[in-house]
């Protein structure tokens, strides 16, 4: 496995125990139906929706560490890797810089926001919207390779192949 998370690389080898595929199964069907797979084209929904989707991916992923224990993150011959590693590892440097940047930036622009504008109005003429919509695009790219690893960890085809192409 390789996964390039910009600041981070990982690549070696992981060998699922039974806890670290049924955790490895509900962090999958959390990615591969969210915004974080599925493109957001110019014309569709609105970029806090985006941010609020990926943010919910935090809780999602510590409740699946808490539920499942230690034996997801225990330590493995050989220096493999451990489904508690990868996973925070996905928050930490996949998706953490996005929101970090990003949150406080569409925030502002949103406090900015007058009365007699809807919300899609108003975010689609800040400013920094393309440059949102390419940092989401970015992520989706990393996030891609975690549901790709994902997938092959649980043994199913990747359903990526049911989630439209952007265009």
């Amino acid at each position: 496995m390789k996964l390039n998370l910009h600041v981070l690389e990982i690549s070696g080898t992981w060998e699922p125990n039974d806890a670290e595929r049924r955790a490895a199964w509900e962090v999958y069907v959390e990615l591969v139906t969210r915004v974080s797979v599925v493109p957001l084209r110019a014309d569709e929904g609105l970029l806090r929706e985006a941010l609020t989707s990926m943010y919910s991916l935090f809780a999602t992923t510590r409740d699946v560490l808490r539920q499942h224990g230690p034996e997801v993150a225990e330590p493995k011959r050989n220096g493999q890797y451990n489904f508690g590693y990868l996973a925070v590892a996905m928050l930490n440097f996949g998706i953490r810089p996005l929101l970090a940047r990003w949150h406080p930036a569409l925030e502002d622009w949103e406090n900015q926001q007058p009365v007699d504008r809807s919300r899609r109005e108003h975010e689609q003429l800040w400013p920094q919207a393309d440059e949102l919509r390419a940092a989401l695009t970015d992520t989706r790219r990393i996030l891609t390779a975690y549901t790709d690893l994902l997938a092959s960890a649980c043994g199913v085809p990747n359903l990526l192949e049911a989630v439209p192409a952007s265009d």
